[in-house]
């Protein structure tokens, strides 16, 4: 668990740097920013559906997972807490929910993250979960510098869902098999596509929705 300390960790310091930057940033620098973070989110999503196998379980699993997370109204869900959250906490910023939804989304879905808990959670080294620390410090610097307070939040759910992913490796690791690791970063990487698209205002898309076709493409490529 200490990979997974410690990236949480990273986050918190990243974000906190950030909004240091973000006191004395003028509109024109922040706008420029919401733009480079928009590019930088695609580029990644890009980059990790460029090796996609078994492209037509891909497509049913988003079409499945789409489905099922618009019939549970995820992203509802997902506002409301966040507006809970920044009632708790009193904050005022009218980006907290982007900033908490944009940040989970990037630091959390990728196959850094799956690849470093099962490494962590079959007892192997944490250095892959290191390696994504230091990335996602200074991805929540450039985030939170733009978004604010809701990146720093985005750590409690980053440690939550890579905590219960560390410890479903350590009880059934042989589940993630190379295949399925493909899939869900394929998976993911559409998902990242999506949400630079949100970021940049292209079009609204309703990427929380989405999310169970993670859950979707590991369970069709274990299943065939």
């Amino acid at each position: 668990m200490i990979g997974t300390l410690v990236n949480t960790a990273a986050v918190i310091v990243g974000g906190a740097i950030g909004l240091l930057l973000k006191k004395n940033m003028p509109q024109r620098i922040t706008t420029i920013y919401f733009q480079a973070v928009g590019l930088f989110t695609l580029a990644i999503g890009i980059s990790m559906v460029v090796k996609m196998d078994h492209i037509l379980i891909v497509v049913a699993s988003m079409a499945l997972g789409s489905l099922l997370g618009e019939w549970l109204n995820i992203e509802a869900g997902a506002e409301k807490l966040s507006e809970y959250l920044k009632k708790k906490f009193r904050i005022g910023s009218d980006k907290f929910s982007e900033g908490l939804i944009t940040a989970f989304l990037l630091f959390c879905i990728g196959s850094m993250t799956i690849l470093g808990t099962i490494q962590e959670g079959t007892g192997g080294s944490s250095d892959l979960l290191f390696t994504k620390s230091l990335m996602d410090f200074f991805s929540a610097i450039l985030l939170a510098s733009a978004f604010g307070f809701g990146v720093i939040i985005s750590a409690i759910p980053l440690f939550i869902f890579q905590t219960i992913l560390t410890l479903i490796a350590m009880y059934a690791g042989r589940f993630f098999t190379p295949e399925i690791i493909q899939g869900l970063t394929s998976v993911g990487g559409i998902l990242l596509i999506g949400l630079g698209i949100n970021i940049l205002e292209i079009k609204k898309l309703r990427i929380m929705n989405m999310l169970p076709a993670l859950v979707v493409v590991a369970l069709l490529l274990w299943w065939f």
